[in-house]
């Protein structure tokens, strides 16, 4: 199959890629000029390389004008919390998506949008998130997704086919985002937690990717939109203890434990700065967030993923780079 895959440099896509070369597909990738080579040396030569950033609209309207593809994966983005523009997230993120649906739409391709579970805000408004969970736009990148959706949601009535994926917190190897983070600060015993339950709901990447295989190589109703992440949330504090006993072969230390005032004020601060890094930072580890995932699983016949053992993969592959 002819296939268009953006965000071929980060972690999912990444891992799409890999599984896409498997199956023998013809890949065309996007990438942001001037991207560091290794991040994509493994693909050189299994993958056609199209060098146009996301935010250069034009461009990419005359290299899509030329051409056509029987799916479009469209993974990339400008992700949260770092130094752009509203403007430069809003071209990246929904102008660039446009184009990709109208290039799709012209050429009758299957078209799949990774969108997050961001769109229920940071943290849901109720827990398991649904679809009936309302969206919350409390960053910009989240702003951007939502508009994104609506997008999608106006051309699937024009003749898009098309689904929405919508990953949580993604972890495995080779990544350093949230998962990685929470591991080192388990390990130097700097991570404090706040002195009720939290669940929380992690994506296994390989979860991640064999949806997308899945939508790719099924027919299916266009609209469709999932949730995705592992069959169950996990109790933070469990999966802090099981991170501990992997690192230590000890449980992590009670003292650790402090009550919840902290965290709100370190909320309170972050937002007050406008550090949406850091306020997601302290919301995720002191308020709980989980998704109803049972269409996910019901509908695409998935294996159930485990966050405890299978995050051991983050645990091991941080004990390489240490």
């Amino acid at each position: 199959m002819k296939i268009l895959l953006t965000g071929i440099s980060g972690f999912i896509g990444k891992n799409i890629a890999r599984a896409l070369i498997r199956q023998n597909h013809d890949i065309t990738a996007i990438i942001r000029p001037n991207t560091d080579q290794k991040r994509i040396r493994e693909f050189i030569n299994e993958v056609e390389f199209i060098n146009i950033d996301l935010t250069d609209i034009k461009t990419l309207q005359k290299f899509l004008e030329q051409t056509g593809f029987e799916a479009i994966i469209h993974i990339g983005a400008l992700r949260g919390g770092r130094n752009f523009s509203q403007q430069k997230y809003f071209l990246a993120n929904v102008d660039a998506t446009e184009q990709l649906i109208l290039n799709a739409l012209k050429n009758n391709s299957k078209f799949l949008f990774c969108s997050s579970v961001g769109v229920y805000g940071a943290i849901p408004s109720a827990c398991p998130a649904s679809s009936d969970t309302k969206f919350q736009d409390d960053n910009y990148y989240h702003y951007t997704k939502i508009q994104s959706e609506k997008l999608l949601n106006k051309y699937i009535l024009q003749g898009l086919q098309a689904a929405i994926v919508r990953p949580s917190i993604t972890y495995g190897e080779g990544d350093r985002g949230f998962p990685y983070t929470l591991t080192k600060l388990i390990d130097k015993k700097l991570l404090v937690l706040p002195n009720k339950e939290i669940k929380i709901h992690l994506a296994n990447v390989q979860l991640v990717t064999n949806t997308f295989l899945q939508l790719l190589n099924k027919s299916f109703n266009s609209g469709i939109v999932y949730n995705a992440a592992d069959y169950l949330p996990t109790n933070l504090w469990e999966l802090t203890d099981f991170i501990s006993k992997e690192l230590h072969g000890k449980s992590y230390p009670e003292n650790r434990i402090i009550g919840e005032k902290p965290f709100r004020w370190g909320e309170k601060i972050s937002k007050f700065l406008k550090n949406e890094l850091w306020q997601s930072r302290f919301q995720l580890i002191s308020r709980s967030w989980y998704y109803d995932v049972e269409p996910l699983y019901k509908n695409l016949n998935l294996e159930h993923f485990k966050t405890i053992p299978q995050f051991r993969s983050v645990i091991n592959w941080y004990k390489e780079q240490k």
